[in-house]
């Protein structure tokens, strides 16, 4: 069984087991939502629902979600953030620009979940491993999901299963980012190559770190530990 299969077996099998009656995704025109799109589709048929849910993105952002939906064929509802974020802004103080940036996911969040609600869906994450690792993820943003079917998969390793998957040319080589600001990209804010990245997460995995540069594996030992909290329930005081 490839791997394709195993994922969408997976998904099928979770959604089972929370007694769920299909998946709901943020279509973001991606790489990431679009390969958890074709797998969702692969596992569960007519009951995925993708969400196109811009907030002040781009247009390109948006075309290639509906280049998914419709080449999937999946039930897909447009909500505008826009507004709903303007008005946060107008109440709120104090606008550091991180603050700023990790509204977007979290309206992104409480949308999916009230979708999941009334449809008795499970919200189907889009985080890889390698984001996850270090802690490249809004915490009850785009981290607040039920299932991660992306969650083991290196960045690099994503990318091959989305040429597998036939996922269009466009969005396999676009530079990722998460849109939190205009030009953002993934690797600039990171200040690291993903396929220098996941070098290092294997490296460091495997216990085997020689071959990489000092101060680059120092670099993604400081943002793993420095996100263990975003990986971990909330701690909780004991009696």
């Amino acid at each position: 069984m490839n791997l394709a299969d195993r994922i969408s077996n997976w998904i099928k099998e979770k959604v089972r087991e929370a007694k769920a009656e299909g998946v709901v995704i943020g279509l973001s025109g991606g790489i990431d939502s679009s390969v958890v799109a074709y797998l969702a589709k692969r596992a569960m048929g007519e009951k995925v629902l993708g969400l196109i849910m811009p907030c002040y993105s781009t247009v390109l952002d948006e075309d290639y979600a509906w280049l998914i939906a419709k080449r999937l064929n999946i039930k897909t509802e447009r909500i505008s953030l826009d507004s709903i974020y303007n008005d946060l802004l107008g109440i709120l103080p104090s606008h550091k620009k991180i603050a700023l940036a990790n509204l977007k996911p979290r309206l992104r969040m409480l949308t999916l979940y009230y979708f999941a609600n009334n449809l008795n869906y499970l919200v189907a994450g889009t985080g890889n491993k390698s984001e996850i690792l270090i802690g490249y993820f809004t915490k009850y943003g785009d981290g607040g999901c039920d299932i991660l079917p992306l969650g083991d998969l290196l960045k690099t390793q994503v990318r091959k299963l989305a040429k597998e998957l036939e996922i269009p040319h466009e969005i396999i080589k676009r530079r990722s980012s998460a849109g939190l600001w205009e030009k953002q990209t993934d690797e600039e804010e990171l200040g690291i190559r993903y396929e220098d990245l996941d070098r290092t997460i294997l490296a460091i995995e495997r216990g085997k770190t020689e071959s990489i540069p000092p101060q680059m594996l120092i670099k993604v030992e400081e943002l793993i530990k420095k996100s263990t909290h975003k990986r971990s329930l909330a701690p909780v005081f004991k009696m």
